[in-house]
Order: C-alpha cells, then sequence, then structure tokens
C-alpha cells in the first residue's frame, strides 16, 4: 500500500515511485517559492524567495538553509549552465544574469531590439550551451513580485540567447503568459507552460509541446492541461515523464501526455527540480515550504 502523499492513477506510475520514502519538509518561512537548482559539487540547493527580494540556500550536507543573495532583483527561475555557473531569471531587474565564480553577475539579456524585457521567469541551458527563458508579464503587473512598469516589448515571448554570439533570438511570441520550460531527455522536443488563466478568464493553463529544430521550433500542440489549478514550473526524468506542479502538489505525465500518478503537498506548488548525488530526489517548492522526496527515477538534464 503506498503512502498517504503518492495517489496512483495508473499502475506505470507505481514503477516510478518507492513504497518506503515520505514527503519530507525540509523549511519553511517564504512567501512565494521558486527557481528550485541543485549543485551537486556542493550538494546544495539554490531556490528564489520572491516577494522577500531574496534567494535562499539549502545545504544538503547538514539541512540547514541560509540566505545565498539579498537583495536579489525579486529572481524567479534559475538553471545552472555547462559550466557549472548559476543563471538567474530577475523580475525588478528585468533581465537574465549569470553567476561567475567570483561571484559577480554577468547581464545575459535586458532587452530586445533596445525595448526591456517583461520579467523573465523561468530558464533552461540545452547540451550546445544555448539558454532558453520566458517572459511573462507578472513582475511588472504588480509591485509584490516586482514593480508595476509599463510592457515595452508589447507581448509575452519566449526567447533563446545564442551560445557563440550571445545574441537574443525571439522563438515564440503566440503565448498568454509563458512560464516554465523543459526538454525531452535528447533535446528533440521543448515543453512549455502557459498559465494564461491568470490574467484571461477560461485563458490558457496548460503545457504545449513543440519539435526543436536547432534554434527554431516547430507544432506548439497542447500536451497536457491541468486539472488543478496550473501547470507553472516542471522537470523532465531521464524516462521523458514530466513532474510538474500544480495547485495539488505534483503531477507526472508520461511522454504521451497523460497523467498517471500525484505527489500530493499540503501547498500549491510553483516549481520542482532533481538533485541529490543520484538525481533520484525530487525538490518541489511550495508557495511557503521546501518540500523532498525521494523516488525510483531521476532527472534527465541540469
Amino acid at each position: 500500500m503506498f503512502l498517504d502523499h503518492l495517489e496512483v492513477i495508473d499502475p506505470a506510475f507505481k514503477k516510478l515511485i518507492l513504497m518506503n520514502t515520505h514527503l519530507e519538509r525540509l523549511w519553511q518561512g517564504a512567501r512565494w517559492m521558486e527557481g528550485p537548482v541543485w549543485f551537486g559539487a556542493g550538494r546544495y540547493l539554490v531556490f528564489s524567495d520572491i516577494p522577500n527580494c531574496r534567494m535562499m540556500r539549502y545545504d544538503d550536507t547538514d539541512g540547514s538553509v541560509s540566505e545565498f543573495r539579498n537583495p536579489s532583483n525579486n529572481s524567479n527561475g534559475n538553471t545552472m549552465d555547462r559550466q557549472g555557473r548559476l543563471i538567474t531569471c530577475e523580475h525588478l531587474g528585468r533581465r537574465v544574469v549569470r553567476t561567475e565564480y567570483d561571484g559577480s553577475l554577468t547581464v545575459l539579456a535586458d532587452n530586445f531590439k533596445g525595448k526591456k524585457l517583461n520579467s523573465p521567469n523561468d530558464v533552461i541551458t540545452d547540451t550546445s550551451g544555448a539558454i532558453w527563458f520566458t517572459d511573462p508579464s507578472y513582475g511588472i503587473d504588480w509591485e509584490y513580485e516586482g514593480a508595476k512598469l509599463d510592457h515595452e516589448v508589447g507581448s509575452n515571448n519566449v526567447y533563446r540567447i545564442d551560445p557563440a554570439s550571445g545574441n537574443l533570438e525571439l522563438i515564440a511570441d503566440d503565448f498568454v503568459q509563458p512560464n516554465g520550460l523543459a526538454f525531452s531527455p535528447d533535446e528533440s522536443i521543448l515543453y512549455i507552460a502557459d498559465t494564461g488563466a491568470t490574467h484571461v478568464d477560461g485563458g490558457p493553463a496548460h503545457i504545449r509541446r513543440f519539435k526543436v529544430e536547432g534554434s527554431r521550433l516547430s507544432g506548439g500542440e497542447v500536451f497536457a492541461t491541468c486539472t488543478a489549478g496550473l501547470y507553472d514550473g516542471f522537470r523532465v526524468d531521464h524516462h521523458g515523464n514530466i513532474w510538474s506542479s500544480s495547485a495539488e502538489g505534483v503531477h507526472c505525465l508520461t511522454p504521451e501526455g497523460e497523467l498517471i500518478g500525484k505527489i500530493k503537498v499540503p501547498e500549491v506548488v510553483s516549481n520542482v527540480c532533481f538533485g541529490g548525488p543520484k538525481r533520484n530526489r525530487l525538490f518541489i517548492c511550495g508557495t511557503t515550504s521546501l518540500y523532498a522526496t525521494f523516488l525510483n527515477t531521476k532527472g534527465a538534464t541540469i
């Protein structure tokens, strides 16, 4: 019999979970957590506490949590590049920055054709070193997660930073509010969430699926629609399953978009990431708390 925090919808989910694990609350004290990223070399997790304008650091060696950066320009999404450096989306700064080895910040993108970005939200890298990120308007629509400011670009887009030239390329402009994104294990597919229901009655609450052809996308059909709140941030395991945030915890979707199981969390979840020495521990950002559980699968990429 599986534990209370696990809901099996399809028997396939049983192969991905463990009967003798539990949902751990590792820390609490945030207002709205986001952007978890695991650094294996140091055995620590960095995540954002957006309204409190700080980034936090969970140390897996002793379970302590401390401030990583304060102020953080209302940081949101984070990832690690192929050289082990932290890449961060800032709402207040309206930019994507890289933390160098000495702790200094390098601005990677803050405008598109001379117009300020909205509020970069979530970010990933591919094996070529390209950086892909979403730019909805959440950080400039109200003061809570940034600052209420004018929209300059005029749309909420998905961008790619070329690894050779550093140029910013517009990848998709047909989203209401693009949000979380992740590649399939072989990087042939890019999944992108649209959380436009926050701004439009009956708006999108789904993940779309694109075919990746170099620096271009094709397709874009709806892959899965959330049955509890919104699909915000998500990650993909090495089998190609998608582990996504929702209003009731984490939903597990097959590569075909079928919901096969849930990890029940007592808070709205914003984002997740795989970590631990074997990358088989799922770290979960709830609204105010950091959770984790071990799985019988592991993350596909950084």
